[in-house]
């Protein structure tokens, strides 16, 4: 096996925390590392690499909201973003203190469900600043929780993966 390819920051933030969760454990340490360093999130992988086929435009204002998960915990800030540059006629625009938590956090929104709520309310406001169609996201939770949050504001933003977004692009759509 020569990479792990995982699509929600949250599972590849713990996958790539093995080394980690295993430190206490000298039998399985190394096998632990060993997979961990394999782990790659898809927008890692996809913008490391030349595009193979051809992206058609898709004319959408697109808000990037980096997951706590991805751009924190794996510090893993450029590859989403450069990601959807490559997408012909997409607006990428920043949401206002995007590096904040939107409130899923794992399980965070069902643990602390009052805080979840005030920090969804702010972020989908962020995002509805930004006057984007679209919200792309790296971890599902978030895209979620964001969705959830800009409905109940009356906001008609579509939630999406990065690579939800690419497809469209490849399947001109």
């Amino acid at each position: 096996m020569d990479v792990v390819v995982v699509n929600a920051a949250g599972c590849g933030s713990h996958l790539k925390d093995l080394a980690h969760l295993f430190r206490n454990d000298p039998e399985f340490l190394p096998r632990a590392r060993a997979f961990a360093e394999k782990v790659r999130d898809v927008t890692e992988l996809l913008a490391a690499l030349p595009p193979r086929a051809e992206r058609h435009p898709l004319r959408a204002r697109v808000a990037y909201h980096s997951p706590c998960h991805l751009g924190h915990a794996q510090r893993m800030q450029d590859p989403p973003r450069a990601l959807l540059r490559s997408i012909p006629g997409i607006e990428l625009v920043e949401v206002p203190d995007g590096d904040q938590c939107c409130g899923s956090a794992g399980v965070y929104n069902l643990v602390e469900p009052d805080s979840a709520e005030e920090i969804g309310r702010r972020k989908a406001a962020a995002v509805a600043s930004t006057g984007a169609t679209l919200v792309a996201s790296a971890n599902p939770g978030c895209s979620l929780q964001i969705r959830r949050k800009l409905l109940e504001r009356g906001a008609v933003v579509e939630a999406a993966h990065p690579v939800e977004i690419l497809d469209r692009s490849i399947r001109g759509r």
